[in-house]
């Protein structure tokens, strides 16, 4: 049985019931919307994120779950679609998981519009409960993914980030929303209590050890996941890369930095700075990180009793590092 699949199993009837109601959680009256949400409903991804929610739910429950756990999976997944109709349109991306992106089948205005749609969609499916303690939640992770993605453009420009404001970047990019997840997964069976500040800790774990091995990708010799130097080629300023600017002397730091700064379409010179970036030992420097932060997620799970739940958590968690692409 393939990992995701296994993961999935003690949540199974959970993730079957959560698809429908998904889908009428997008339904609307212009029927132009319901052509573009289908299309987004049919080329659905892992579903990671609604996964999290339940299993964490069960988990912190005792196997439990409410209709509070089923919103904030939609809301969650309302919002995370949204934040990547938008993000295809600033980085101007005609493909998403093998499919086109929506923008380039409907142009950037709809897409934008469809953007705003999902996200307001998303919060007034938790106002209309109300859901405050689970919106609040959401609206947090909102405001720091973009923070993020701001931080990291003002940051990309200089070439000058340091390993704290890399964590901060990812923390927000990307480790902020797996963070949410398990949060609302606690928070929707047990408001109130401390067990959705803790997992929303674990879940940041597991969005950083996530967002390295992404790093990690764009020094692989396979074509898997993103091609080879893409971040390279966007002067995207990865763990291994920082980590080896730290580590060099002042002439292969110019080197470096005029590389990926002007000649980052030179595919020959981006093999370099792979090549250079390698024998620094800034992959297995970003690895040893990477497996920190796994292992700090992984103890945070200790202090729950054995369940199905808890396993597949685990499983999830190993997944992440262990994944091809």
């Amino acid at each position: 049985m393939k990992p995701v699949a296994r993961i999935k199993q003690p949540i199974y009837t959970e993730m079957e019931l959560f698809e429908k109601k998904f889908h009428e959680s997008m339904s609307s009256k212009v029927s132009l919307l319901n052509r573009i949400t289908y299309y987004i409903v049919n080329r659905k991804g892992k579903q990671m994120r609604p996964m999290f929610v339940f299993l964490v739910a069960k988990m912190v429950s005792g196997g439990k779950v409410n209709e509070r756990t089923y919103r904030g999976a939609s809301v969650i997944e309302l919002i995370h679609t949204a934040t990547l109709v938008h993000d295809d349109v600033v980085d101007d991306s005609n493909r998403r998981r093998g499919f086109f992106s929506l923008n380039a089948l409907w142009k950037n205005k709809i897409a934008v519009l469809v953007g705003d749609y999902l996200l307001s969609k998303g919060l007034l499916l938790s106002i209309d409960n109300d859901d405050f303690d689970l919106l609040k939640i959401i609206s947090v992770a909102v405001r720091e993914m973009s923070e993020g993605e701001l931080l990291q453009i003002e940051k990309a420009r200089k070439l000058d980030i340091t390993e704290e404001v890399y964590y901060e970047i990812i923390r927000q990019k990307t480790a902020t929303l797996i963070a949410a997840c398990c949060a609302l997964g606690a928070c929707s069976v047990k408001p109130g209590s401390e067990e959705t500040e803790r997992m929303r800790k674990f879940g940041e774990l597991i969005g950083m050890a996530f967002q390295i091995k992404d790093d990690l990708f764009d020094y692989g010799d396979e074509r898997i996941g993103k091609p080879t130097g893409i971040d390279i080629k966007e002067q995207k300023m990865t763990l291994p890369l920082i980590y080896t600017l730290n580590h060099c002397d002042e002439k292969d730091k110019r080197w470096l930095i005029n590389s990926v700064k002007n000649h980052n379409k030179d595919m020959a010179r981006v093999k370099e700075v792979i090549g250079f970036v390698k024998d620094k030992g800034g992959l297995q420097y970003a690895e040893r990180k990477m497996k920190e932060f796994q292992k700090k997620a992984l103890e945070i799970l200790d202090a729950y009793p054995a369940s199905e739940y808890k396993e597949s958590l685990e499983l999830m968690v190993n997944y992440v590092i262990d994944r091809k692409k």
